[in-house]
């Protein structure tokens, strides 16, 4: 028997305290169709190196399977919205583009500890055992988020709300207590595409449905190994995920700026210059990001990324930057260094680095990048836009 509703209207004071944007609650089978929908998205590689979906992904289907005490899901939302438009910072090509999510602290732990304040007061009010997640655990918050009323999901298959547009981090609870769940939100993108129009890789095949392999998010973040050259160009100056389709949505018009403060932007993360990221050795790496999620990936693949980014930068100042790099300990860095050099120096330039580099490359991807054609993209300076934006 469902437990009476002033415990759920007890739930959503106490979360609102917290500061989280809204508590919705589900049953733990309201999503059936998840797991063939998940089922088909690993069958055709669309995860691609995020193996770890693979894994427990009969946990993530089914959140009876990750718990077997689980009689109700709160999932709980909490704005990080920007209050500017992030997409006139890609016209800034010298300097790297952040998304907007890793602009502040580490989100996890922000969410987490919330998560978990909660979690402590459940205890102590209604004697009930549960469980907390973020998104590091096995578990399909946005199904579970659109189930709950939260929002739904949008043709780019992230959360959408009506009150906070796309800037929504959710986190969730499962409790042994079983409680009314709330109805379920609509589906209100209607014929809108913006979110789908605007990808530069063309990461989604259709209305609600992403191949991971081409999102810029996943290929600067997730991805451990080489870029692919048919995505580098159009990855443009992102250096960490990419912002596009969230940014593009109409619901934005209602979100506001996010009331947790330690998601605000640090003045170094937003639009800083490509040429001082390019010089960061490890532990210059591990003291800029320091509290950021961005650390996560370590310093080798982020450098990669804004190698590539220098290359697209059109800013032929930008080449000794590049060069720096082509001694680096990363075959991921040399890599793209070779690559962002092709695009911007001249080809007597090019055929001097070659001769001098090339013939001492031990690795083969590496090499090839040596031996691939060379490309020029230089711009006057004076065609850049490459100052701060206060936007």
């Amino acid at each position: 028997m469902a437990a009476a509703s002033p415990l759920k209207e007890r739930i959503r004071q106490k979360a609102d305290e917290l500061g989280f944007n809204g508590a919705r609650f589900t049953a733990p089978d309201a999503i059936p169709e998840a797991p063939a929908r998940l089922a088909a998205f690993l069958s055709e590689g669309r995860h691609g190196d995020m193996l770890w979906m693979e894994g427990r992904a009969d946990e993530r289907s089914d959140p009876a399977r990750l718990w077997s005490g689980v009689r109700t899901v709160i999932m709980l939302g909490l704005n990080y919205g920007p209050g500017y438009d992030p997409l006139p910072l890609l016209k800034k090509t010298s300097r790297g583009v952040i998304s907007v999510y890793a602009h502040g602290a580490d989100y996890h732990k922000i969410v987490k500890s919330k998560l978990k304040a909660l979690g402590r007061w459940l205890a102590q009010e209604a004697g009930c055992a549960l469980k907390v997640f973020v998104d590091t655990a096995p578990v399909m918050e946005k199904p579970l988020a659109e189930a709950a009323g939260l929002g739904w999901q949008g043709k780019h298959t992230n959360l959408v709300s009506r009150e906070w547009g796309s800037w929504l981090f959710l986190g969730a609870i499962y409790l042994d207590v079983e409680i009314a769940p709330d109805a379920p939100e609509a589906d209100h993108c209607g014929r809108c595409q913006k979110c789908l129009d605007i990808c530069p890789t063309g990461a989604f095949p259709a209305p609600y449905q992403l191949d991971a392999r081409r999102c810029v998010s996943y290929l600067t973040i997730e991805h451990k190994g080489h870029i692919a050259e048919e995505f580098r160009t159009a990855i443009g100056n992102r250096i960490y995920g990419c912002d596009d389709c969230l940014a593009v949505c109409p619901w934005n018009k209602f979100a506001s700026v996010a009331a947790e403060s330690r998601f605000h932007a640090r003045s170094t993360l937003k639009a800083p210059s490509l040429a001082s990221l390019a010089v960061l050795c490890d532990a210059e790496f591990r003291s800029l990001f320091a509290g950021s999620p961005i650390k996560r990936i370590g310093r080798d693949r982020f450098i990669r990324n804004v190698m590539i980014a220098i290359g697209n930068s059109g800013d032929a100042e930008l080449a000794g930057a590049a060069e720096a790099r082509l001694a680096d300990a990363s075959p991921l860095v040399r890599a793209m260094a070779v690559w962002a050099l092709r695009q911007l120096v001249p080809q007597d330039r090019w055929a001097a680095l070659k001769a001098a580099h090339a013939s001492e490359e031990g690795d083969g991807d590496v090499a090839a990048e040596w031996s691939a054609p060379a490309e020029r993209h230089i711009v006057a300076a004076s065609a850049r836009n490459d100052q701060p934006t206060n936007e």
